[in-house]
């Protein structure tokens, strides 16, 4: 006999009737044919056929975690968002890691950057921050994005990973050297989620409550130390335990470790801005922090693993577009360009009401005319007008959220691949990677790495894309193109050669 506590939970279908044969389908005799009319049957079979949704083209495998945002610090000269506006403020989050170019079975030890997505349920609406574990990117405009994704992905003839489509990809752009050198030094290949970094990696806006606006970098710095793989030890995590980084974060939860990390910005003027030597706004270049100090702003701490990983991790959704007041926008081209995408992307993969499912929902007010679609599960406006302006009810626009204007610098539209001087150097930065914030370690690990990941290229083109990316090398840095070279065992007067007249 059940006891009382259990009473109610007879064995339902999705409509609520209670049904008992769930092992059996009805047929007509013992060996018979089945029957049509077991509806069971249909529903449990139909459910399971689309149990998946469409994967995420990339970010598709990743683990989540709850936790809070703690404000430690002021920083109201800089932004008058509310999350942000008192000392000891907590905000609930929600945070997803992920690995970028792999599928949604892929290794979590896999050389590849990691997404960093941060929602923030403020009483604003939602804030989602959008990043990887690394500060900068491999390319400045959005049109290259789709193409630079397909060669992280598989040959179209073998369906296999193609070493020969990144680097002749890599080695046609240069401005992804930065990027390229950070995922092929250890930090291509992290411990665990807990144990790296996260950036917001975009210029982003500040306004405060005098509308005085600055630009903004977001900075996630782990308290629990920096800690990677060998490109080897990555390698034998994955035929180990490929679920690796994904086992860590919740064994670490459950333990009551909570991971934790400093939230930091780096903050420009815009005269400092309209001054620097570079486009301010390129992903692929860093703000020195000599010149722009890290600001100590607040504590974020994760405390809590979902119920059920589909409900939380696989279904949510993170959009650069979700800002709140006080935190806006800027005119750097990859993020204009994921405004658009990114809550495209969510539509198709989880429909038009994609912001009604619990983990994505505002906990706080919403007010809209949005209605219907797929999965309209909020009551749908029930009967309130669908249109605005109305005479029936009593919703009304606030002013004091009204941003202040922003000024264009040109009145010109041209298809701009660089806009100053400094902005088509792509070898100073990465040149200073190599040399000042790496040590001997780093930068023999980085060279062993590039050096094995190069062998993979082949074909007719293979000595032309090699010598290309080699030249990068070089530009960047003489010892570490010599390295490369040496490791590949490339003719060095080939090279020189080459150098010469490139």
């Amino acid at each position: 006999m059940k006891n009382e506590k259990n009473k109610n939970r007879k064995l339902t279908t999705a409509s609520g009737k209670p049904y008992v044969e769930n092992e059996n389908t009805l047929s007509a005799g013992a060996r018979g044919p089945l029957l049509l009319q077991d509806f069971i049957l249909h529903e449990k079979m139909a459910h399971f056929n689309r149990e998946r949704i469409p994967e995420r083209v990339v970010h598709a495998k990743g683990s989540g975690a709850f936790g809070t945002f703690t404000v430690t610090h002021d920083i109201s000269q800089y932004t008058k968002a509310k999350l942000f506006n008192q000392i000891g403020k907590q905000t609930n989050v929600f945070l997803r890691f992920s690995t970028v170019g792999g599928e949604k079975g892929s290794a979590d030890t896999e050389r590849d950057p990691r997404g960093f997505a941060l929602k923030f349920y403020t009483e604003d609406g939602n804030w989602d921050l959008v990043g990887n574990n690394t500060p900068v990117f491999f390319i400045k405009d959005p049109k290259k994005f789709s193409d630079f994704i397909h060669t992280q992905k598989r040959d179209p003839r073998t369906n296999c990973k193609n070493p020969t489509m990144m680097w002749d990809f890599w080695s046609l752009n240069p401005e992804s050297l930065h990027q390229v050198m950070i995922l092929m030094s250890d930090r291509g290949t992290p411990y665990s989620y807990r144990h790296m970094n996260g950036y917001g990696s975009h210029t982003f806006s500040m306004i405060n409550a005098e509308n005085e606006m600055v630009w903004v970098k977001f900075h996630f710095k782990t308290l629990q130390g920096i800690k990677n793989f060998t490109g080897d030890a990555a390698t034998d995590m994955k035929g180990q335990d490929p679920d690796f980084a994904q086992r860590d974060l919740v064994e670490a939860i459950d333990r009551k470790e909570f991971p934790k990390w400093a939230l930091k910005i780096q903050v420009m003027t815009q005269e400092q801005a309209k001054a620097f030597p570079f486009n301010p706004f390129d992903l692929t270049k860093v703000w020195p922090h000599g010149d722009f100090p890290l600001i100590d702003v607040g504590i974020l701490e994760l405390n809590k693993i979902p119920k059920n990983y589909f409900a939380d991790v696989e279904q949510a959704a993170f959009a650069p577009a979700h800002v709140v007041d006080g935190i806006g926008y800027s005119p750097d081209k990859m993020l204009q360009g994921r405004l658009l995408s990114y809550p495209d992307a969510h539509r198709y993969r989880l429909g038009a009401n994609y912001e009604q499912i619990p983990v994505n929902k505002c906990p706080f007010m919403v007010n809209n005319y949005e209605r219907d679609g797929a999965m309209a599960v909020n009551g749908n406006g029930e009967d309130s007008p669908n249109y605005f302006p109305n005479s029936f009810d009593d919703i009304y626009t606030d002013e004091s959220y009204k941003e202040p204007p922003v000024q264009l610098d040109s009145l010109v539209a041209d298809w701009y691949d660089r806009n100053g001087p400094g902005d088509n150097d792509h070898y100073t930065q990465p040149g200073l990677l190599f040399n000042k914030a790496m040590n001997d370690y780093d930068r023999h690990n980085l060279v062993e790495n590039i050096v094995n990941a190069m062998k993979g290229i082949s074909g007719e083109k293979k000595d032309m894309i090699i010598m290309r990316q080699l030249c990068h090398f070089f530009r960047a840095d003489m010892k570490l193109g010599m390295a490369v070279a040496t490791g590949l065992e490339v003719d060095m007067k080939t090279v020189t050669d080459k150098l010469k007249h490139s």
